[in-house]
């Protein structure tokens, strides 16, 4: 198999400009603009409101970024704008050689990715650089052939974006469903989150690591927390003993835990998988029969629950919010049929968020094994 050279296919512009402003350009684009695995740029800076960005880049260009090359950041430009330095903007020397609508797929295929990463330099900012880039070596089909891959694979993409914009119109609706059931609900008796809670704790916080044990009982972390659900992917464990010593930890059915530090005021309900493990640097709310715990879980990590939380926190490093705040927290109580039914409104509209996000993990594994398949890498 004959293998192309990068560089004598693609080119590396360097265009830049000292007054963006004067020279019509409205839009920056930084790394954070740029999703991983995601071509389309979504979101913006506005030049008018200040930037130090002076590299060009042109509408139908790709923008890569160099920095972190392991988050698989590149786009295809759809606005003329100025980017950072830590973008390379790459375009294709000659269409009648390399199809430019091909030009994004080749950056996002394993071969580049693992050739960019494997260049990269620097221990805590990782940066590849163009004299590597331009030496990695790819097939490069017919023109025909390259129109064919490139047709399929920006069908596969769209195919992905549509989901993605039914995704954010979930997201939308279960943020105005949310405001409306809790915000605007003039039944609501505003109650001390103590008054409705048996008990209110903290899980263990002195030299939690000492009680660590390969094999023992799990003890949930607020890396393991998120709104309304639990990621075990970095569970730790604790040893028999060390959970017998701390009991008051110990985590049941129904309990809810919410973060402290880093993500204060992340909620979820403990369920039967996670019924008997215990918890590190969580606060603990026993609640009592007076509330439904998804409920309270609910409301915490509302946008209301949330502004209630951001008044209790403190630090500036890490955000931090603790115990005492979360008693004083208050929580709008209605009836439990309301409450029930508050759950459930919400529980449908997550079983929709969760059926479209696996369509679009669905869709990118194809497209990737497309990707894989087609361009040979």
């Amino acid at each position: 198999m004959t293998l192309t050279r990068f560089a004598d296919v693609i080119t590396l512009p360097s265009t830049r400009t000292a007054d963006p402003l004067a020279a019509g350009i409205e839009r920056f684009v930084g790394l954070e603009h740029i999703e991983p695995e995601n071509l389309h740029i979504r979101s913006w800076g506005l030049v008018a409101e200040g930037t130090t960005f002076t590299n060009t880049f042109q509408r139908g260009q790709v923008l890569f970024g160099k920095r972190r090359a392991y988050q698989r950041k590149v786009a295809i430009a759809e606005f003329d704008g100025v980017c950072s330095s830590d973008i390379y903007v790459f375009e294709s020397k000659d269409p009648t050689v390399l199809l430019p609508e091909l030009l994004p797929f080749i950056l996002q295929s394993e071969g580049f990715y693992e050739y960019a990463v494997k260049t990269s330099a620097g221990s805590l900012s990782p940066r590849t650089n163009w004299t590597h880039l331009a030496n990695y070596e790819f097939p490069l089909l017919p023109v025909d052939e390259q129109r064919r891959i490139a047709d399929l694979l920006w069908a596969a993409d769209d195919v992905i974006t549509r989901w993605q914009e039914v995704l954010e119109s979930l997201e939308k609706l279960k943020n105005s469903a949310s405001i409306k059931l809790f915000s605007g609900n003039d039944k609501a008796e505003w109650i001390p989150c103590d008054d409705l809670c048996k008990e209110i704790t903290v899980g263990i916080v002195v030299t939690p690591a000492k009680f660590y044990v390969e094999k023992g009982i799990p003890a949930l972390r607020s890396l393991n927390i998120f709104p309304d659900k639990f990621v075990l992917d970095e569970l730790v464990y604790i040893s028999p003993k060390a959970h017998e010593i701390h009991s008051k930890s110990r985590l049941s059915k129904g309990d809810v835990v919410i973060v402290r530090t880093g993500r204060p005021g992340d909620a979820a309900v403990i369920n039967s998988e996670l019924d008997g493990c215990n918890c590190i640097d969580l606060i603990i709310a026993h609640p009592s029969e007076r509330i439904n715990p998804s409920y309270l879980s609910r409301y915490i990590n509302s946008a209301a629950g949330r502004r209630k939380i951001s008044q209790g926190t403190a630090g500036t490093a890490q955000l931090h919010f603790n115990v005492s705040q979360m008693k004083k927290m208050p929580i709008p109580l209605v009836s439990l049929e309301m409450q029930n039914e508050i759950v459930s409104e919400l529980d449908a509209i997550d079983k929709q968020i969760q059926e479209v996000t696996n369509h679009i993990s669905l869709s990118k594994q194809l497209k990737t094994s497309l990707s894989r398949h087609l361009l040979l890498s």
